[in-house]
């Protein structure tokens, strides 16, 4: 080599990326005694923990056996991933997820996402809890996400260009209109009344300003939460299927007579639990 060139540089593997995702999938096969590829992936939001009781046969993991994959540090979330049945079809279910608020970066924040894409899974349901902008809407009801805004000025797919990965995804239209039609179907089969809109994630963990609710609220946002974006970002950009749900468990910053507090958003959680298990369930079983 001649003092003028230049030594070649070997990227280094993220910890996050395609190969920790499929050493992670690996992990997670080795424990259940049966496999079977998942139809769909679930993500269950604060409060919403309950699908979990559905799971049948479950082989239940705590995520601080997965590798890769941190515990989980928020109330209402039970921090396992859950390797079963619902509705008769296999799926793969995490109750809680990791937030950039807890001083996680953004890859780890998608990680999971690549960890269900890895085990073959084609579709991802993300659930959240989330304050309402909307004035027509109220605490318990359930939006379905027709498209969101990255208000975390993060995004999970920084860095190298991971394998399998599109380097610039098309984020037209994150959330799968087939997808959406079928859990609306749901809703008036079994008498749900469902609401639609558009969800701003931003980085959290404080609740917003007034001054912010009104940019929000005049930038088109119908509910604001502190997830999911990471995780239908990376969805994406492996081409996965996503259907997105957001419980809106209390109204904005201003636009209610309470102050916000993390105890109201689990509270509406549980109220809702069965309408939404019953979303989930009817829309797992038509996979």
């Amino acid at each position: 080599m001649s003092a003028t060139s230049t030594p070649a540089i070997t990227p280094v593997p993220s910890p996050y990326g395609t190969a920790a995702a499929r050493a992670a999938a690996d992990a997670i096969r080795g424990r259940v005694p049966r496999w079977e590829p998942p139809v769909a992936g679930i993500v269950l939001g604060s409060g919403l923990g309950g699908l979990a009781s559905e799971i049948e046969g479950a082989v239940r993991i705590p995520f601080a056996e997965v590798p890769g994959f941190p515990q989980a540090t928020v109330a209402g979330h039970a921090g396992a991933l859950l390797v079963g049945r619902l509705a008769g079809r296999p799926v793969v279910l995490l109750a809680g997820r990791f937030h950039m608020y807890e001083g996680h970066p953004a890859p780890l924040a998608g990680f999971p996402v690549r960890v269900l894409h890895a085990l073959g899974t084609p579709v991802l349901v993300v659930s959240n809890a989330a304050g309402g902008l909307r004035r027509t809407f109220r605490p318990g009801d359930l939006m379905v996400i027709d498209d969101h805004v990255n208000f975390m000025f993060r995004n999970p797919l920084e860095g190298t260009l991971e394998e399998g990965d599109v380097r610039f995804p098309d984020m037209s239209a994150p959330y799968d209109r087939d997808l959406i039609a079928r859990v609306r179907e749901v809703a008036r089969e079994h008498a749900i009344a469902l609401v639609e809109g558009v969800y701003c994630g931003e980085l959290g963990p404080t609740y917003e300003t007034l001054a912010e609710i009104r940019m929000f609220d005049r930038l088109g946002v119908d509910a604001v939460g502190m997830s999911t974006v990471p995780e239908v970002v990376v969805a994406r950009a492996m081409g996965m299927r996503v259907l997105g749900i957001s419980c809106i468990t209390n109204m904005a910053a201003g636009l209610g007579a309470a102050k916000l507090d993390h105890r109201e958003v689990l509270e509406v959680g549980q109220m809702v639990a069965g309408k939404f298990q019953t979303l989930v369930r009817e829309l797992v079983r038509g996979l």
